[in-house]
């Protein structure tokens, strides 16, 4: 029998907390290379965009555990329709199906 978003949100939301976590130390870390006069050996424009990926990886994470309290997660922000849970189980932070987001790719 296939797994239900149901049987698979307490797993998911472990993931999830342990990504923030991930992407909080990142971040903090860039931080205070940024502040080093030798960038922590990153040039300035990688150091940024290294900030950049972990700024977004907290706001992503942060969104998906966001809606697994409103009830919300699992949920496509475009169509309103299941996320498969294998998509889910990929890609924790997923707001939208595939279909949806290859539309917006496009």
């Amino acid at each position: 029998m296939a797994d239900t978003l149901h049987s698979r949100t307490d797993a998911l939301r472990d993931i999830l907390e342990r990504q923030y976590q991930t992407h909080t130390g990142q971040l903090l870390e860039l931080t205070a290379d940024s502040r080093r006069p030798d960038h922590g050996g990153h040039d300035p424009d990688t150091l940024r965009a290294l900030m950049e990926t972990a700024r977004q990886g907290i706001a992503d994470t942060a969104g998906a555990l966001r809606r697994i309290s409103e009830g919300t997660y699992g949920r496509c922000e475009s169509c309103g329709g299941e996320i498969p849970v294998a998509r889910l189980e990929i890609l924790p932070s997923a707001r939208h199906c595939v279909p949806c987001q290859a539309r917006k790719r496009a």
